[in-house]
């Protein structure tokens, strides 16, 4: 008979069978891993093409985000909707994400990342047509349904395919891109919705589902997937052509072989399994940075930024375009960085950034409220909110969502980044439910308990999450799951 304590200590050697090989391979093999690295860099054409066909759902993603603000006085004249159905409209793209967050994981475990890519594209372009010919709240609220489930299915399989195609030197900056495109449709929605009419910037969302949709037949799937599943040779295609013809793959191949022949004894997980001992930390990492980057109040200040302004006496069109204009190269900014400097220092400075956003808007609402020094609440209103909204793009923005790619074993990579990603959805909704609660109590209060979230989003990222910068997918797994 085998017993709990016979059980645990063949758990136990399984993991060591994981993280054992791996590591002392990591020393033995640093240089070769270098000059590999060096050698393929004039070969990774179908790695930039693959994630641009990837982040164009980024892009979708963003599109879908930014296009109830600059279109909402035009489509409730239009279809002659009360401010309660329009905030119907607005808010149930969240739910939708929810959703999506919650089937994606498994749907691509099940059909593989390219086809859940064609599945969320799919939902983008129904609910674009839904709103473009909609007449009344119900189509209306159908397709924003619809862009919500393709939302929330991208958050979660555009990172993970980028993450799994990626060589170890390239991986963190091409998963920023995703948010980086993110930010792109925010803005680009934001400034074309004020020259188009409502219709015509739903039809604008289909050109990015388009391009992933005709994209996604020039590139390969995921060779982690295709080795999980058993595909042997197209996973050994796959990864030729993303490493070019001429490149050997065999030392990469076997330790991706490997690793999953190893995970393939392990049960398969499922919902509660995810509280194991042996996955336990990944999953405190993952879904604790979707918090904190969520409950810091980016929803809330996004969506109400043009209300921001106004409160504080800035004109609201000029705070909303500089806004729009800087997000994307701010964001930008942090893509190289992130595989040099590495995930944890941009964490650190992009919280410690939050901090000063929010104190710098606490302080000027404060002084609006007891008749302080009122010119200057303004300007320290737009530079608290630019200070935020700069900071939340260059690390706390996008790394999250590198790190969650980063850290789960493949085995359940669909589980675990789906409970991630629904949490980060569930947040989301919080907080831009109860913003407008929370300025009716007390404006410069907001801001402070923002803040303080955000203090503790330092001390969450200094005790508990890794480096995993230069480092492959299956070290960082062993280490953190060993």
């Amino acid at each position: 008979m085998i017993t709990k304590q016979d059980a645990e200590q063949g758990e136990n050697s399984l993991q060591e069978e994981i993280r054992e090989p791996l590591v002392q391979q990591h020393k033995d093999s640093a240089d070769e891993e270098d000059q590999r690295d060096k050698s393929s860099k004039g070969h990774q054409w179908m790695v930039y093409l693959s994630t641009f066909v990837a982040v164009c759902g980024s892009y979708a993603f963003g599109a879908c985000s930014g296009y109830s603000s600059p279109t909402e006085s035009a489509i409730k004249e239009d279809l002659s909707l009360s401010l309660a159905q329009y905030s119907l409209f607005g808010s149930i793209l969240t739910f939708g994400a929810m959703i999506g967050a919650i089937t994606i994981g498994p749907i691509a475990d099940f059909i593989g990342r390219k086809g859940a890519m064609r599945i969320s594209s799919a939902f983008c372009v129904a609910g674009w047509l839904a709103i473009y010919f909609a007449e009344g709240a119900l189509a209306l609220d159908i397709g924003r349904l619809a862009t919500g489930y393709g939302m929330g299915a991208f958050s979660y399989v555009v990172p993970v395919f980028i993450a799994e195609i990626a060589p170890k030197n390239l991986r963190g900056g091409l998963i920023t891109l995703n948010q980086v495109m993110i930010a792109a449709g925010v803005s680009v929605s934001f400034i074309i919705g004020t020259l188009i009419t409502w219709r015509a910037l739903a039809l604008s969302g289909l050109i990015p589902c388009a391009i992933v949709l005709l994209g996604l037949f020039l590139i390969p799937e995921s060779p982690r997937w295709l080795a999980k599943v058993g595909k042997e040779k197209e996973f050994e295609s796959a990864l030729q052509k993303l490493r070019g013809k001429d490149n050997d793959i065999s030392q990469e191949a076997a330790e991706i072989q490997d690793y999953i022949d190893t995970l393939q004894r392990l049960p398969k997980a499922k919902i509660l399994d995810l509280f194991q001992r042996r996955y336990l930390h990944s999953v405190i990492i993952g879904v604790g940075l979707m918090v904190c980057q969520q409950l810091g109040g980016i929803n809330g200040i996004c969506f109400y930024a043009t209300s921001i302004f106004e409160s504080a006496g800035f004109p609201s069109n000029i705070g909303t375009i500089i806004y729009a204009c800087i997000q994307v190269p701010i964001t930008a900014l942090g893509a190289p960085f992130i595989d040099k400097v590495g995930r944890k220092p941009l964490l650190l400075v992009s919280a410690s950034g939050l901090v000063l956003g929010c104190l710098l808007t606490a302080i000027s609402f404060y002084l609006k409220v007891h008749g302080i020094a009122l010119d200057a609440s303004p300007i320290l209103t737009v530079t608290g909110i630019l200070v935020y909204i700069g900071s939340f793009g260059i690390g706390m923005g996008a790394v999250p969502w590198v790190v969650m790619s980063e850290i789960f074993p493949i085995n359940i990579k669909g589980v675990a980044g789906g409970l991630a990603t629904l949490v980060n959805w569930f947040i989301a909704w919080l907080v831009s439910y109860t913003y407008n609660y929370l300025m009716t109590w007390s404006s410069y209060g907001t801001f402070i308990l923002y803040g303080a979230i955000n203090a503790l989003a330092i001390v969450f990222i200094v005790k508990v999450v890794p480096e995993t910068k230069g480092r492959t997918l299956e070290q960082i797994q062993a280490a953190i799951n060993g």
